[in-house]
């Protein structure tokens, strides 16, 4: 069910909202510490694998990556203080819905409960949904400013209606923004080894400034890595950080916003 959610769900990411790549075509955009390429590593949908085995060994490497939570994810009802201190240590909490509504109409959405259809939903229920999502997370981390993933990528409410434009009012950034302009790439691995992680980001088109991937289960629940492969990522990512800079998706935007960038 959930491999069938994998396959469609970035197709929204050729689109963007804050304008196009505007950096002058003869010169290098760099992050800081003169990096060419930056990594922004997110993990949706608040599953107990990513506070068991994700988060541990994030801290452990000492880098900061971010979480598009679920507000009504059982991992969230049952350990929420857990979710809470995450933010507290510098993690992103993200936007990813209340509900992940998502397009039952389409291939292979036998999975998508009838009244999580996005087809069934009106724009203003949506907007509404992510504007609780973001109330619900400035509970937890006090935080104003936030990012986006969207559930499967739908950008159609009730089957005719987009809503890409409801978006810059409410967030810094979308995940995948600047992928129509060979800005950033996007992956979500599903069962992929340390070895192919790795080689995703050494192999990136030229030009290529952000990588995002994007993990689901660690070591368990769904779309999984397992913990070996995802710790000889960030220990590749630690031993190369003169030459990565990796960081939370919002900061990384907020600098590629300040740089002109978008």
């Amino acid at each position: 069910m959930r491999d069938m959610f994998r396959n469609l769900l970035y197709l929204f990411f050729g689109l963007f909202f804050l304008g196009g790549f505007s950096q002058d075509k003869g010169s290098e955009f760099l992050w800081p510490g003169d990096r060419k390429l930056a990594i922004s590593l997110s993990y949706d949908d608040a599953l107990d694998s990513q506070l068991d085995h994700a988060v541990p060994a994030l801290d452990s490497f000492g880098i900061k990556a971010s979480f598009y939570i679920l507000p009504n994810s059982p991992s969230l009802y049952n350990r929420l203080e857990e979710w809470r201190q995450l933010a507290a240590r510098g993690h992103e909490l993200g936007n990813h819905s209340i509900y992940h509504p998502c397009r039952r109409s389409l291939p292979d959405r036998d999975w998508v409960p009838p009244h999580h259809d996005l087809d069934r939903y009106s724009l203003e229920q949506m907007t509404e949904e992510l504007i609780t999502a973001n109330t619900f997370l400035k509970a937890l981390d006090g935080r104003t400013e936030r990012t986006l993933t969207l559930p499967c990528g739908d950008m159609l409410v009730g089957m005719e209606e987009g809503y890409i434009n409801k978006l810059e009012e409410l967030f810094i950034a979308y995940k995948g923004q600047g992928t129509a302009t060979g800005f950033s790439v996007v992956w979500a691995p599903d069962g992929a080894s340390g070895k192919e992680l790795i080689e995703y980001i050494k192999s990136v088109p030229k030009g290529t400034s952000l990588v995002n991937i994007i993990f689901h289960g660690v070591g368990g629940d769904y779309l999984s890595v397992s913990s070996q492969a995802h710790i000889e990522l960030l220990q590749f990512l630690a031993n190369n950080s003169k030459t990565y800079h990796v960081d939370t998706f919002i900061d990384l935007m907020k600098y590629a916003k300040k740089m002109g960038a978008f």
